[in-house]
């Protein structure tokens, strides 16, 4: 591999503005911030506005679109009843 073309890979901590929900992964996201984590090491702190602790599809709160409707639609257009 070329040296120096890549970008700086290391353990960062995500946190969820709207809920406060914290993880520590690795990133090339560059940050100012830093944050001391659980472990007591400080590590770059880049907020997100969405995770798996406030996404709808993951806290099973998401509105599935009515879509029956669709289908009878598809099939009365093919004849397929």
């Amino acid at each position: 591999m070329k040296q120096d073309i890549h970008p700086e890979y290391r353990k960062v901590v995500f946190m969820d503005t709207g809920t406060g929900f914290k993880f520590l992964s690795g990133s090339t996201s560059a940050t100012e911030e830093t944050i001391d984590w659980e472990d007591g090491n400080s590590y770059p702190l880049i907020k997100v506005e969405i995770s798996s602790d406030s996404h709808p599809f993951y806290t099973g709160k998401q509105r599935l679109a009515d879509t029956g409707g669709r289908i009878d639609r598809f099939k009365k257009k093919y004849n397929l009843d």
